[in-house]
């Protein structure tokens, strides 16, 4: 491939792993520079040396406000620069029935996945403004708009993540930044391990699901597109 992202800064959460991992490896195919969150610090570093280059591990628990403060800062100072792109991707994927959901429970998915990439964005705009130039990619789902029995935390998370990526676009028309909404059917990630689909009536079977590989690549396709191309929303289904 081409390295069609030369010179271009990429942070990407939840990268040790699924899709985080398959968009790491896709964004660094293509030339970017990359910094790579998870809590998963010791697989998170081999990634960074798999990866080569400048890529920089920076173990990180998204739902702590201070730790994702401090892992801001230190993009900015490891990159030398604020990133061309934000893939917001890490999610929390708890299954219940609402009666079975504790307040803890349903406040710590809405953490992972509504509040946190919340908290990226607002870190990562004003360098983006400034410069006239980036691209914020949210990683939604099926879940971003059709509901499910059990999905109530998840759910909620998704339709907010949704109206958050739409409220963005809105506000960041015409400034040079770019905002895309990637939402897949289900991926044969490493979220499904304590759900077992293939046992479950209802659920889609592994074999199935999209790959993750699938996923990285429409990402790919979002934040290559030409300056004033941007892409709005990508659906992803398995054929």
């Amino acid at each position: 491939m081409s390295a069609v992202l030369a010179g271009c800064a990429a942070l990407v959460t939840g990268a040790s792993r699924g899709i985080g991992l398959a968009t790491a490896r896709a964004l660094a195919a293509a030339g970017a520079r990359l910094a790579l969150l998870s809590r998963s610090a010791g697989l998170l570093h081999e990634i960074a040396r798999e990866l080569g280059g400048d890529a920089v591990a920076l173990p990180c628990d998204i739902r702590d406000r201070s730790a994702v403060d401090r892992a801001v800062r230190e993009v900015h100072d490891r990159l030398g620069r604020a990133p061309d792109i934000l893939v917001n991707n890490a999610g929390a994927f708890p299954l219940a029935p609402v009666e079975d959901t504790s307040v803890d429970a349903f406040a710590d998915a809405l953490d992972v996945n509504l509040v946190a990439p919340f908290a990226l964005v607002r870190a990562m705009l004003p360098a983006m403004r400034e410069r006239a130039s980036g691209h914020i990619v949210t990683v939604g789902s099926i879940a971003d708009r059709t509901t499910f029995p059990g999905n109530a935390a998840y759910a909620a998370g998704k339709f907010g993540l949704r109206a958050l990526h739409q409220v963005l676009r809105e506000e960041c028309r015409g400034s040079g930044i770019r905002t895309s909404l990637v939402s897949p059917g289900p991926v044969d990630t490493e979220l499904w391990d304590p759900v077992d689909p293939d046992a479950r009536k209802g659920f889609t079977p592994r074999a199935r699901m999209l790959a993750p590989d699938a996923v990285a690549a429409a990402i790919l396709y979002a934040v290559t597109q030409p300056p004033e191309v941007n892409v709005d929303e990508l659906r992803l289904s398995r054929t």
